[in-house]
């Protein structure tokens, strides 16, 4: 999996160089204040590279979401959103310890114990036994340590982050157990038809969402950076916002993987 190890390096290495928005004058307060307050500092190589993930999803991802909600049955895709959910269980384990969240850690490994036995992954037994699952990263897991977050990029394919969660998303990456197992047994392909399948999956569950939201903004890039920064503070906080920045009502937004691998453009 070098090479793919390499493009993640790449994709970071091109999101943090390159064109930085001009700074207003300190004179101006409201001005800086708005600024800081945005802290996309290379805004316009962000937006370049928004531009491109943009053309390789209406190139490529759309229409594949498109075909893949019109010709598979909605059993089957429920159940390929189970199986992937299933896979990155022991990602979401790892990462509920090191944030001390014991009592969610005793239900993702109870979920996922259920699941494999029960459920052989394509079923969420555990969810209908009142287990409900939750997502975690080690993006996550830096900010509860209390690293902040730094200024927003652009990624190219893996979209919106930032550097904290862009060392997570790497981390989480190279500590996948699914990951390391097709790794070493010579199975490569299948963590690309894993990525690909996920990501697909994930675009077929916010078709309608992506389009209102392309349609209604007035400013679509940023749009998807409002709603990316809100909805990883939601995260974060696992739903219960801060003194500091209330976190709003989320519910209504697609409840898909997103953020997190190639060609999507929301996080889940």
């Amino acid at each position: 999996m070098q090479s793919l190890r390499t493009l993640i390096f790449t994709c970071l290495l091109v999101a943090g160089v390159g064109g930085c928005a001009t700074p207003p004058s300190t004179t101006d307060r409201d001005a800086w204040s708005d600024y800081r307050e945005i802290n996309d500092p290379v805004e316009p190589a962000n937006r370049a590279v928004f531009a491109f993930n943009q053309s390789i999803d209406r190139s490529i991802l759309k229409p594949a979401a498109t075909a893949y909600n019109s010709l598979v049955p909605a059993w089957v895709r429920e159940g390929v959103g189970n199986m992937l959910d299933h896979l990155r269980t022991p990602v979401i384990l790892v990462n509920d310890l090191l944030q001390g969240e014991i009592g969610r850690a005793v239900n993702t490994f109870n979920r996922f114990w259920i699941n494999t036995a029960l459920g052989f992954g394509f079923m969420d037994m555990a969810g209908a036994m009142g287990l409900e699952g939750h997502d975690e990263d080690f993006g996550q897991t830096l900010a509860v340590w209390g690293v902040p977050e730094g200024p927003f990029v652009m990624l190219p394919l893996f979209g919106p982050s930032n550097p904290r969660d862009s060392v997570g998303l790497i981390v989480d990456f190279l500590t996948d157990p699914f990951r390391t197992w097709a790794t070493n047994t010579e199975r490569e392909h299948l963590v690309w038809a894993r990525a690909g399948t996920h990501s697909v999956h994930a675009r077929a569950g916010l078709l309608e969402f992506i389009d209102d939201l392309e349609k209604t903004s007035l400013d679509f890039y940023a749009a998807i950076r409002s709603l990316y920064r809100q909805r990883r503070s939601d995260e974060i906080s696992n739903g219960r916002g801060s003194a500091n920045a209330p976190v709003p009502d989320l519910s209504e937004t697609p409840q898909t993987p997103s953020f997190d691998t190639p060609l999507e453009l929301s996080r889940r």
